[in-house]
């Protein structure tokens, strides 16, 4: 009798697992269907946040068996860097303790069925927030020194903005925005991605994410579909680096300290 009872019991536990597991599976599916980049760690965490709790470890063992996984098509090359006029390099073993700390910006190319456009963005480095972003057909310096002085505006100052060398960001009208709010300029060794490497993920993040997959056919639908997602990523996209927090949330859990105390 004893035996018995012990395999009823298994069989009614094993029976709940696999329960258990389908409903865990339709939400992985439901989540990939919305979220097809995410991997095993985003997904669980958008599951616990929105559904069930469930783990890692568990979402990693479904998908697995269930043969599912993220989209990442493969890696685009990057553009040459030129030699232009050069600022110090402020950020090596330097800790980033708040918003508005560290500013960084870059510019991607993106190629369209009509022609190609760039894009910059500038980011906080404490939060990895998206702060603003701009798309133009052409390498004017200050249609980009514009966007600066409006995120300026519009944020604050921060205490340190880092680039790459590029010549819109060496130019007299990008730096003498820097200038006039006391932002100390820092800019990435020749050739030396990872100095700026929360910028490139964030490149990486977006293609990888959204343009490689909606594959856009105008202007307008890219800067639509690159609204939609940045919203996205301040607002709902789990970032490991911050503790599995959104940019933004990150970004408002810090009181923003004025610059005298950022200089100190």
């Amino acid at each position: 009798m004893l035996g018995i009872s012990r395999s009823v019991a298994y069989y009614k536990r094993e029976r709940t697992v696999q329960e258990r597991d389908l409903v865990i599976l339709e939400h992985i599916r439901s989540v990939l269907a919305r979220l097809p980049f995410y991997g095993y760690r985003k997904v669980a965490r958008e599951i616990c946040a929105k559904h069930m709790q469930t783990s890692e470890k568990q979402v990693r063992r479904i998908m697995k068996r269930a043969g599912l996984q993220a989209i990442f098509p493969g890696r685009n090359l990057s553009k040459a860097r030129q030699e232009h006029k050069k600022y110090p390099y402020l950020l090596a073993g330097k800790i980033i303790r708040y918003p508005n700390q560290v500013w960084a910006t870059d510019l991607t190319y993106i190629k369209l069925p009509s022609g190609h456009v760039y894009l910059m963005a500038i980011i906080d480095l404490y939060s990895r927030k998206v702060l603003n972003w701009i798309i133009t057909n052409t390498l004017d310096a200050p249609i980009f020194a514009n966007c600066l002085r409006e995120t300026i505006e519009r944020y604050g100052s921060p205490a340190i903005f880092n680039t790459d060398q590029g010549c819109q960001f060496t130019s007299e009208c990008w730096t003498n925005v820097l200038h006039e709010y006391g932002v100390a300029i820092s800019m990435d060794g020749k050739n030396r991605a990872l100095d700026n490497i929360y910028v490139e993920r964030l490149w990486r993040s977006l293609k990888y994410e959204d343009i490689y997959i909606k594959q856009y056919e105008s202007v307008r639908d890219l800067r639509q579909g690159i609204d939609r997602y940045f919203r996205f990523y301040n607002t709902e996209r789990f970032h490991q680096g911050i503790g599995y927090l959104t940019p933004d949330e990150m970004y408002q859990s810090f009181q923003i300290v004025d610059l005298a105390e950022q200089a100190a």
